[in-house]
């Protein structure tokens, strides 16, 4: 299995970024059929992250991990926020080879034992729920898709 890499976008090569970016838009615009604009300004967060699986220069999968904080807590000021976990995506060829759940895994270990949420899919809310998320609100549409807010609890230890 090819590594888990991750960066913040400071320290993404642009060939990479442009790969991730690539897969993004070829799972979420063309395969989903959904014209949203997929740069909404997150990736430029100094402490968001990008996860990536690639083989041969070829991204495989990838998953961003942000922090979602209140206007009381801003970085700035030190808030950690909420961990949030988005843009999960596997290039058609590469499903079913475990790429996505290495990527969940790593950015559960990057995101720590705070709580972490995520907008899932709701086909793929049971995907989730192996890594311990449950649903968290009521059910809504994006982008023509239905979606669960879902939670992971903080860990205790």
């Amino acid at each position: 299995m090819p590594p888990v890499r991750d960066a913040t976008l400071a320290e993404l090569d642009p060939c990479t970024l442009y790969r991730i970016l690539a897969l993004r838009s070829a799972v979420f615009v063309l395969e989903q059929d959904c014209v949203y604009l997929d740069q909404d300004g997150r990736d430029l967060e100094p402490d968001a992250r990008q996860l990536w699986v690639e083989r041969d220069g070829e991204v495989l999968a990838t998953l961003r991990l942000l922090r979602d904080r209140s206007a009381a807590t801003p970085a700035a000021e030190g808030g950690a926020g909420t961990a949030r976990i988005g843009r999960v995506a596997t290039a058609k060829s590469a499903r079913g080879a475990g790429f996505a759940a290495d990527l969940m895994r790593r950015a559960l270990e990057l995101a720590g034992d705070g709580p972490i949420v995520l907008d899932a899919q709701s086909y793929l809310a049971d995907w989730y729920a192996r890594f311990g998320f449950v649903r968290d609100g009521a059910d809504f549409i994006e982008d023509g898709i239905p979606h669960i807010p879902m939670r992971r609890p903080a860990v205790e230890r």
